[in-house]
């Protein structure tokens, strides 16, 4: 039954968390699952090796995210999913062509700066900057200016769409104000 107490074994908790564990660096590493489906994996994973009906392990799943992050974790979940996707698609670099293409050389750090802007709404800052500085770097070596010319506008969008566009996926997330 839901709600039901059950007594656990110890020594049986701690193997089901190293389990549990294995399995989501496993998952993660070697079979490029993404995270958020890989920790509900290993959540239930570990939930059934320490003997708790299924039940139980649900609404314990369900109820540490709700507690833990307060609605938020479907958001940051799909967030890096789709910034994933995004990279691993090449559509961000595929934008960023296109906009430089559309403001032309000369205009091309206005360019890298609102590419950064919309990269910045489904991926993380890091993420986002990984992906697109390669390009900063290219049309730095092609145009023969300096790559802070090109670095300093991505990285201003990207910061700009981090601090005021929100819901967006964070590390950490406080209510606004």
């Amino acid at each position: 039954m839901v709600g039901e107490t059950v007594a656990l074994n110890p020594g049986r908790l701690v193997f089901a968390a190293l389990v549990g564990l294995a399995l989501l660096l496993a998952l993660i590493i070697k079979f490029k699952i993404q995270a958020m489906v890989s920790i509900l994996i290993g959540a239930i994973t570990i939930g059934l090796l320490a003997g708790m009906p299924f039940e139980n392990i649900v609404t314990a799943v369900n109820d540490g995210i709700g507690n833990t992050l307060k609605g938020i974790a479907l958001l940051v979940g799909l967030g890096s999913m789709f910034g994933a996707i995004l990279e691993v698609s090449g559509g961000a670099q595929t934008l960023a062509v296109s906009m430089v293409k559309w403001f032309g050389d000369k205009k091309a750090a206005w360019a890298l700066g609102i590419t950064g802007l919309v990269i910045a709404m489904p991926v993380f800052f890091d993420a986002g900057l990984i992906i697109l500085i390669p390009l900063a770097f290219s049309l730095a070596k092609r145009t023969k200016r300096s790559s802070l010319f090109y670095v300093i506008p991505l990285l201003a969008g990207l910061a700009v769409g981090h601090a005021f566009i929100r819901p967006r996926p964070v590390l950490f997330w406080w209510p606004p104000c």
